[in-house]
Protein backbone atom coordinates (compact mmCIF):
# COMPACT_ATOMS: atom_id res chain seq x y z
CA UNK A 1 0.00 0.00 0.00
CA UNK A 2 1.47 2.93 -0.62
CA UNK A 3 2.01 5.81 1.98
CA UNK A 4 0.75 8.93 -0.14
CA UNK A 5 -0.40 9.93 -3.51
CA UNK A 6 1.10 13.09 -5.53
CA UNK A 7 -1.01 15.66 -6.28
CA UNK A 8 -0.91 18.22 -9.28
CA UNK A 9 -1.99 21.35 -7.09
CA UNK A 10 1.03 23.60 -7.73
CA UNK A 11 3.18 20.64 -8.89
CA UNK A 12 4.55 19.47 -5.69
CA UNK A 13 3.33 17.74 -2.18
CA UNK A 14 1.61 14.92 -1.62
CA UNK A 15 -1.31 14.24 0.35
CA UNK A 16 -1.97 10.80 2.46
CA UNK A 17 -3.36 7.67 0.53
CA UNK A 18 -6.83 7.69 1.55
CA UNK A 19 -6.54 4.39 3.64
CA UNK A 20 -4.02 5.92 6.02
CA UNK A 21 -5.55 9.31 6.37
CA UNK A 22 -8.44 6.95 7.59
CA UNK A 23 -6.51 5.10 10.23
CA UNK A 24 -4.56 8.32 11.06
CA UNK A 25 -7.73 10.33 11.49
CA UNK A 26 -9.22 7.17 14.12
CA UNK A 27 -6.27 7.10 15.87
CA UNK A 28 -6.53 10.91 16.11
CA UNK A 29 -9.84 9.97 17.49
CA UNK A 30 -9.16 7.25 19.55
CA UNK A 31 -6.98 9.16 21.31
CA UNK A 32 -9.00 11.91 22.09
CA UNK A 33 -12.13 9.94 22.86
CA UNK A 34 -10.24 7.88 25.54
CA UNK A 35 -8.74 10.93 27.11
CA UNK A 36 -12.36 12.46 27.71
CA UNK A 37 -13.82 9.80 28.45
CA UNK A 38 -10.68 8.96 31.36
CA UNK A 39 -11.12 12.53 32.55
CA UNK A 40 -15.05 12.01 32.97
CA UNK A 41 -14.65 9.13 34.52
CA UNK A 42 -12.15 9.85 37.22
CA UNK A 43 -9.21 8.04 36.39
CA UNK A 44 -6.91 11.05 34.54
CA UNK A 45 -5.33 13.95 35.90
CA UNK A 46 -8.80 14.13 38.71
CA UNK A 47 -10.56 11.48 40.70
CA UNK A 48 -14.15 11.68 41.20
CA UNK A 49 -13.99 12.83 44.44
CA UNK A 50 -11.87 15.95 43.27
CA UNK A 51 -8.25 14.60 44.61
CA UNK A 52 -5.67 13.52 41.84
CA UNK A 53 -4.97 10.96 39.79
CA UNK A 54 -1.24 10.01 40.61
CA UNK A 55 0.92 9.55 37.53
CA UNK A 56 3.95 9.85 36.42
CA UNK A 57 3.68 13.76 36.71
CA UNK A 58 3.87 13.53 40.51
CA UNK A 59 6.71 13.10 40.76
CA UNK A 60 7.58 16.33 38.67
CA UNK A 61 5.05 18.90 40.56
CA UNK A 62 6.65 17.16 44.07
CA UNK A 63 10.34 18.07 43.19
CA UNK A 64 9.40 21.48 41.70
CA UNK A 65 7.22 21.76 45.11
CA UNK A 66 10.41 20.92 47.25
CA UNK A 67 12.76 23.68 45.25
CA UNK A 68 10.11 26.24 45.70
CA UNK A 69 10.41 25.64 49.63
CA UNK A 70 14.15 25.80 49.53
CA UNK A 71 15.01 22.13 49.55
CA UNK A 72 15.71 20.94 46.37
CA UNK A 73 18.22 18.22 47.14
CA UNK A 74 15.25 16.43 48.74
CA UNK A 75 13.65 15.62 45.72
CA UNK A 76 15.99 13.23 45.55
CA UNK A 77 15.08 11.48 48.72
CA UNK A 78 12.78 8.71 47.88
CA UNK A 79 10.70 9.05 51.36
CA UNK A 80 10.79 12.66 51.38
CA UNK A 81 9.65 13.35 47.79
CA UNK A 82 6.76 10.40 48.08
CA UNK A 83 5.60 12.54 51.04
CA UNK A 84 5.00 15.57 49.18
CA UNK A 85 3.67 13.78 46.33
CA UNK A 86 0.84 12.81 48.38
CA UNK A 87 0.49 15.86 48.85
CA UNK A 88 -0.01 16.49 45.82
CA UNK A 89 -2.96 14.15 44.75
CA UNK A 90 -4.58 14.63 48.44
CA UNK A 91 -3.99 10.49 50.00
CA UNK A 92 -1.78 8.13 49.87
CA UNK A 93 -1.14 5.81 46.72
CA UNK A 94 0.89 2.55 46.10
CA UNK A 95 4.37 2.88 44.44
CA UNK A 96 6.67 5.60 44.08
CA UNK A 97 7.31 8.40 40.95
CA UNK A 98 10.89 8.86 41.41
CA UNK A 99 13.09 12.36 40.51
CA UNK A 100 15.51 11.33 38.62
CA UNK A 101 16.48 14.11 36.27
CA UNK A 102 19.50 16.71 37.08
CA UNK A 103 18.41 20.03 38.81
CA UNK A 104 18.30 21.55 35.30
CA UNK A 105 15.16 20.29 35.21
CA UNK A 106 14.06 21.78 38.38
CA UNK A 107 13.48 25.30 37.29
CA UNK A 108 10.67 23.88 35.10
CA UNK A 109 8.88 21.92 37.67
CA UNK A 110 9.54 24.72 40.52
CA UNK A 111 7.33 27.18 38.12
CA UNK A 112 4.48 24.08 37.57
CA UNK A 113 4.64 23.53 41.24
CA UNK A 114 3.42 26.64 41.32
CA UNK A 115 -0.06 25.82 40.18
CA UNK A 116 -2.26 23.28 42.16
CA UNK A 117 -1.46 19.83 40.46
CA UNK A 118 -4.29 18.87 38.04
CA UNK A 119 -4.08 22.61 36.57
CA UNK A 120 0.19 21.95 36.17
CA UNK A 121 -0.84 18.49 34.71
CA UNK A 122 -2.51 19.63 32.36
CA UNK A 123 -1.16 22.66 31.59
CA UNK A 124 2.55 20.05 30.78
CA UNK A 125 1.00 18.60 28.38
CA UNK A 126 -0.91 20.37 26.15
CA UNK A 127 1.56 23.37 26.03
CA UNK A 128 4.51 20.71 25.63
CA UNK A 129 2.15 19.07 22.18
CA UNK A 130 2.50 21.53 19.90
CA UNK A 131 5.95 21.78 20.53
CA UNK A 132 5.87 18.06 19.02
CA UNK A 133 3.43 18.72 16.84
CA UNK A 134 4.98 21.53 14.95
CA UNK A 135 8.50 19.82 14.81
CA UNK A 136 7.09 16.90 12.87
CA UNK A 137 4.89 19.38 10.73
CA UNK A 138 8.22 20.99 9.92
CA UNK A 139 10.26 17.96 8.93
CA UNK A 140 7.40 16.98 6.72
CA UNK A 141 7.06 19.91 5.22
CA UNK A 142 3.17 19.68 4.59
CA UNK A 143 0.25 19.80 6.96
CA UNK A 144 -0.27 16.38 6.55
CA UNK A 145 2.76 16.50 9.74
CA UNK A 146 0.14 17.38 11.90
CA UNK A 147 -2.13 14.13 11.36
CA UNK A 148 0.88 11.61 11.29
CA UNK A 149 2.12 13.28 14.54
CA UNK A 150 -0.72 13.39 16.46
CA UNK A 151 -1.93 9.77 15.25
CA UNK A 152 1.73 8.49 16.32
CA UNK A 153 0.62 5.35 19.17
CA UNK A 154 3.62 6.80 21.67
CA UNK A 155 1.33 9.91 21.73
CA UNK A 156 -1.35 8.44 24.00
CA UNK A 157 1.40 7.21 27.01
CA UNK A 158 2.68 11.11 27.17
CA UNK A 159 -0.89 12.05 27.73
CA UNK A 160 -1.82 9.69 30.50
CA UNK A 161 1.46 9.75 32.51
CA UNK A 162 1.61 13.80 31.94
CA UNK A 163 5.46 12.81 30.98
CA UNK A 164 8.38 15.02 28.82
CA UNK A 165 8.22 12.53 25.69
CA UNK A 166 6.37 15.89 23.48
CA UNK A 167 9.39 17.69 24.90
CA UNK A 168 12.50 15.62 24.07
CA UNK A 169 10.66 14.64 20.78
CA UNK A 170 10.29 18.58 20.01
CA UNK A 171 13.98 19.81 21.03
CA UNK A 172 15.63 16.45 18.92
CA UNK A 173 13.22 17.11 15.85
CA UNK A 174 13.30 20.95 16.14
CA UNK A 175 17.50 20.80 16.60
CA UNK A 176 17.60 18.51 13.26
CA UNK A 177 15.89 20.02 11.56
CA UNK A 178 17.64 23.63 12.35
CA UNK A 179 21.19 22.02 11.76
CA UNK A 180 22.01 22.73 8.42
CA UNK A 181 21.54 25.86 8.50
CA UNK A 182 20.62 27.35 12.04
CA UNK A 183 23.44 25.54 13.71
CA UNK A 184 23.56 27.88 16.85
CA UNK A 185 20.21 27.76 17.44
CA UNK A 186 20.58 23.50 16.77
CA UNK A 187 23.07 23.46 19.20
CA UNK A 188 21.06 25.76 21.67
CA UNK A 189 18.02 22.80 21.12
CA UNK A 190 20.35 20.05 21.63
CA UNK A 191 21.66 21.84 25.24
CA UNK A 192 18.39 22.14 26.79
CA UNK A 193 17.94 18.37 26.02
CA UNK A 194 20.80 18.14 29.06
CA UNK A 195 17.92 17.83 31.15
CA UNK A 196 17.67 13.90 29.71
CA UNK A 197 21.16 13.53 29.46
CA UNK A 198 20.91 9.97 28.38
CA UNK A 199 19.03 10.97 25.07
CA UNK A 200 21.79 13.09 23.81
CA UNK A 201 24.64 10.96 24.15
CA UNK A 202 25.14 10.31 20.20
CA UNK A 203 24.92 14.06 19.49
CA UNK A 204 28.33 15.19 20.16
CA UNK A 205 29.95 12.18 18.33
CA UNK A 206 27.40 13.39 15.19
CA UNK A 207 28.63 16.89 15.38
CA UNK A 208 32.37 16.04 15.50
CA UNK A 209 32.16 13.21 13.02
CA UNK A 210 30.75 16.16 10.53
CA UNK A 211 32.57 18.76 12.16
CA UNK A 212 29.62 21.23 13.19
CA UNK A 213 31.85 23.19 15.82
CA UNK A 214 29.19 26.16 15.83
CA UNK A 215 26.73 23.70 16.62
CA UNK A 216 28.62 21.77 19.99
CA UNK A 217 29.65 24.89 20.93
CA UNK A 218 26.50 26.14 21.14
CA UNK A 219 24.75 23.34 23.03
CA UNK A 220 27.97 22.96 25.60
CA UNK A 221 27.07 26.74 26.35
CA UNK A 222 23.94 25.95 26.75
CA UNK A 223 24.01 23.17 29.07
CA UNK A 224 26.69 25.18 31.15
CA UNK A 225 23.88 28.27 31.60
CA UNK A 226 21.78 25.92 32.47
CA UNK A 227 23.47 24.03 34.92
CA UNK A 228 24.85 27.16 36.13
CA UNK A 229 21.34 28.62 36.59
CA UNK A 230 20.18 25.68 38.56
CA UNK A 231 22.96 25.83 40.87
CA UNK A 232 22.45 29.37 42.04
CA UNK A 233 18.57 28.95 42.06
CA UNK A 234 18.84 25.53 43.70
CA UNK A 235 22.40 25.22 45.44
CA UNK A 236 25.26 22.79 44.84
CA UNK A 237 23.96 20.05 47.20
CA UNK A 238 21.11 19.80 44.82
CA UNK A 239 23.74 18.63 42.19
CA UNK A 240 25.40 16.75 45.01
CA UNK A 241 22.58 14.28 45.79
CA UNK A 242 21.88 14.02 41.97
CA UNK A 243 25.18 12.20 41.19
CA UNK A 244 24.89 10.52 44.64
CA UNK A 245 21.37 9.20 43.46
CA UNK A 246 22.40 8.20 40.21
CA UNK A 247 23.74 4.58 41.75
CA UNK A 248 20.71 3.99 43.45
CA UNK A 249 18.10 4.90 41.10
CA UNK A 250 19.87 2.94 38.71
CA UNK A 251 20.58 -0.69 41.12
CA UNK A 252 16.55 0.02 41.84
CA UNK A 253 15.63 0.29 38.05
CA UNK A 254 18.27 -1.94 36.15
CA UNK A 255 19.15 -4.09 38.64
CA UNK A 256 16.10 -4.89 41.05
CA UNK A 257 13.15 -4.27 38.27
CA UNK A 258 11.60 -1.92 40.75
CA UNK A 259 9.65 -0.69 37.55
CA UNK A 260 9.39 -4.02 35.73
CA UNK A 261 11.88 -4.40 33.27
CA UNK A 262 9.64 -5.09 29.79
CA UNK A 263 8.43 -1.91 29.91
CA UNK A 264 12.11 -0.49 29.22
CA UNK A 265 12.02 -0.36 25.24
CA UNK A 266 16.02 -1.30 25.07
CA UNK A 267 18.61 -4.15 24.66
CA UNK A 268 19.03 -3.99 27.81
CA UNK A 269 15.40 -4.39 28.74
CA UNK A 270 14.84 -6.80 26.09
CA UNK A 271 17.23 -9.32 27.80
CA UNK A 272 16.38 -8.63 31.53
CA UNK A 273 12.79 -9.70 30.64
CA UNK A 274 13.75 -12.83 28.72
CA UNK A 275 15.78 -14.04 31.46
CA UNK A 276 18.70 -12.91 30.70
CA UNK A 277 21.38 -11.68 33.92
CA UNK A 278 22.16 -8.31 34.69
CA UNK A 279 26.01 -9.11 32.95
CA UNK A 280 24.47 -10.39 30.26
CA UNK A 281 22.14 -7.54 29.51
CA UNK A 282 25.04 -4.37 29.98
CA UNK A 283 26.81 -6.35 27.21
CA UNK A 284 23.86 -6.45 24.84
CA UNK A 285 23.41 -2.88 25.50
CA UNK A 286 26.75 -1.99 25.31
CA UNK A 287 27.09 -4.00 22.32
CA UNK A 288 23.97 -1.84 20.84
CA UNK A 289 25.47 1.42 21.82
CA UNK A 290 28.75 0.91 20.05
CA UNK A 291 27.29 -0.11 17.12
CA UNK A 292 25.01 2.92 16.70
CA UNK A 293 27.69 4.89 17.64
CA UNK A 294 30.04 3.58 15.27
CA UNK A 295 27.23 3.85 12.22
CA UNK A 296 26.63 7.20 13.11
CA UNK A 297 30.41 8.29 13.28
CA UNK A 298 31.07 6.48 9.66
CA UNK A 299 27.47 8.39 8.18
CA UNK A 300 27.95 11.76 9.43
CA UNK A 301 30.88 11.65 8.05
CA UNK A 302 29.39 10.84 5.01
CA UNK A 303 29.54 13.88 2.22
CA UNK A 304 27.17 12.07 -0.13
CA UNK A 305 24.18 10.56 2.22
CA UNK A 306 21.12 12.61 2.39
CA UNK A 307 20.89 14.70 5.23
CA UNK A 308 17.14 12.94 6.21
CA UNK A 309 19.17 9.88 6.54
CA UNK A 310 21.52 11.16 8.45
CA UNK A 311 18.93 13.05 11.04
CA UNK A 312 17.00 9.82 11.19
CA UNK A 313 19.48 7.59 11.86
CA UNK A 314 20.80 10.08 14.90
CA UNK A 315 17.00 10.52 16.26
CA UNK A 316 16.99 6.90 16.52
CA UNK A 317 20.79 5.98 17.47
CA UNK A 318 19.63 8.64 20.34
CA UNK A 319 16.75 5.70 21.60
CA UNK A 320 19.05 2.69 20.89
CA UNK A 321 22.00 3.91 23.00
CA UNK A 322 20.55 4.10 26.48
CA UNK A 323 19.42 1.66 28.19
CA UNK A 324 16.34 3.59 30.09
CA UNK A 325 13.51 4.05 27.87
CA UNK A 326 9.69 4.05 28.62
CA UNK A 327 7.46 3.51 25.90
CA UNK A 328 6.41 7.49 26.30
CA UNK A 329 9.92 7.78 24.91
CA UNK A 330 9.33 6.21 22.40
CA UNK A 331 6.80 9.49 20.60
CA UNK A 332 11.12 10.52 20.07
CA UNK A 333 10.50 7.79 16.87
CA UNK A 334 8.21 10.04 15.27
CA UNK A 335 11.32 12.25 14.43
CA UNK A 336 13.49 9.21 12.21
CA UNK A 337 9.77 8.14 10.38
CA UNK A 338 9.32 11.97 9.56
CA UNK A 339 12.89 12.35 7.78
CA UNK A 340 11.61 9.06 6.13
CA UNK A 341 8.49 10.06 5.23
CA UNK A 342 9.91 13.28 3.87
CA UNK A 343 12.44 11.36 2.21
CA UNK A 344 10.23 9.23 0.49
CA UNK A 345 7.80 11.99 -0.59
CA UNK A 346 10.84 13.88 -2.53
CA UNK A 347 12.42 10.42 -4.31
CA UNK A 348 9.78 7.57 -3.59
CA UNK A 349 9.27 5.29 -0.95
CA UNK A 350 11.46 1.96 -0.93
CA UNK A 351 9.57 -1.40 -1.48
CA UNK A 352 7.55 -2.56 1.55
CA UNK A 353 9.00 0.73 3.41
CA UNK A 354 5.12 1.22 4.02
CA UNK A 355 4.76 -2.13 5.67
CA UNK A 356 7.69 -1.20 7.69
CA UNK A 357 6.94 2.07 9.09
CA UNK A 358 3.37 0.38 9.98
CA UNK A 359 4.58 -2.26 11.88
CA UNK A 360 6.52 -0.27 13.87
CA UNK A 361 3.82 1.85 14.51
CA UNK A 362 1.94 -1.32 15.64
CA UNK A 363 4.06 -2.59 17.75
CA UNK A 364 3.87 1.03 19.76
CA UNK A 365 0.25 0.34 19.92
CA UNK A 366 0.28 -2.91 21.24
CA UNK A 367 2.50 -2.72 23.98
CA UNK A 368 0.28 -2.14 26.89
CA UNK A 369 -1.19 -5.46 25.91
CA UNK A 370 2.21 -7.11 25.61
CA UNK A 371 4.64 -7.77 28.59
CA UNK A 372 7.16 -7.53 26.14
CA UNK A 373 9.75 -4.47 25.02
CA UNK A 374 7.82 -4.31 21.58
CA UNK A 375 8.72 -0.97 21.33
CA UNK A 376 12.10 -2.08 20.96
CA UNK A 377 11.45 -4.38 17.97
CA UNK A 378 9.75 -1.04 16.78
CA UNK A 379 13.16 0.58 16.89
CA UNK A 380 15.21 -1.89 15.42
CA UNK A 381 12.48 -2.14 12.67
CA UNK A 382 12.99 2.01 12.11
CA UNK A 383 16.44 1.32 12.02
CA UNK A 384 16.57 -1.29 9.66
CA UNK A 385 14.69 0.97 7.08
CA UNK A 386 17.30 3.97 7.50
CA UNK A 387 20.08 1.48 6.99
CA UNK A 388 18.32 0.26 3.93
CA UNK A 389 18.30 3.77 2.76
CA UNK A 390 21.37 4.96 3.39
CA UNK A 391 22.91 1.42 1.24
CA UNK A 392 20.09 2.46 -1.47
CA UNK A 393 20.75 3.84 -4.88
CA UNK A 394 20.00 7.34 -5.21
CA UNK A 395 17.12 7.21 -7.62
CA UNK A 396 14.43 4.66 -6.30
CA UNK A 397 10.83 5.18 -6.38
CA UNK A 398 7.88 2.98 -5.44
Amino acid sequence: MALYEMTPERGAGAKLARPVELVCFALVVAHAVYLATAYIDGIWVIAPDGSGVAADFVGVWAAGKLALAGHAAAAYDWPVHKLVEASAVGHPFDGYYSWPYPPTFLLVAAALSLLPYPAAFLLWVFATFPAYLVAIRVIVGDRIGYLLAAAFPAVLSNFIDGQNGFLTAGLIGGALVLLENQPVAAGALIGLLSFKPHLGLLFPVALAASGRWRAFAAAAIVTTLTAGASWLAFGGASWQDFFAGLGHSSQAFLANDYADWSKFQTAFGLTRTLGGSEALAWTAQITVSLIAAGAITALWRRDTAAYEIKAAALSTGAILATPYLYTYDLVILAVPLAFLFRLGRARGFLSQEAAGIGAACLLILIFPFVKLPVGFAAVLIVATLIARRALAPQSVHI
